[in-house]
């Protein structure tokens, strides 16, 4: 990712991969032009779900999966992975509804480990 201006023109670079583009958008490209048109700063709303699955990951890094979030029978929110999470792989896009995010300090994830997860819904 790239970010920088040409005369008064911003200029974001994104990657070259189709999922990583979407994600690249969402997680820091959004929020940069909704600033700059005069939102005031605001935190990235995460909402609280269950995992599913176990989900493996070092710590050092975030990730933002794609998953699919679905209510449960008592009104908890739930979250699995959409399956292989490659950059290229634009049907785990098209399968999802929102994005599992696992923080930089955070590592393995347990089934029924709570995580946060933002949803795509109003936002594309």
């Amino acid at each position: 990712m790239a970010v920088g201006r040409i005369g008064t023109a911003m200029l974001f670079g994104l990657p070259g991969n189709p999922v990583a583009v979407m994600v690249t958008f969402l997680a820091f490209v959004r929020p940069a032009l909704l600033q700059m048109m005069g939102r005031a700063a605001m935190d990235t709303p995460f909402l609280k779900a269950r995992s599913l699955e176990a989900i493996r990951k070092k710590p050092g890094r975030t990730e933002y999966q794609r998953a699919v979030v679905i209510s449960a029978m008592d009104g908890s929110l739930q979250v699995r992975t959409t399956g292989q999470q490659g950059s290229g792989v634009l049907s785990s896009m098209a399968a999802a509804n929102g994005l599992l995010v696992l923080h930089h300090d955070q590592g393995n994830v347990a089934i029924g480990q709570e995580v946060d997860v933002q949803m795509f819904e109003g936002v594309i």
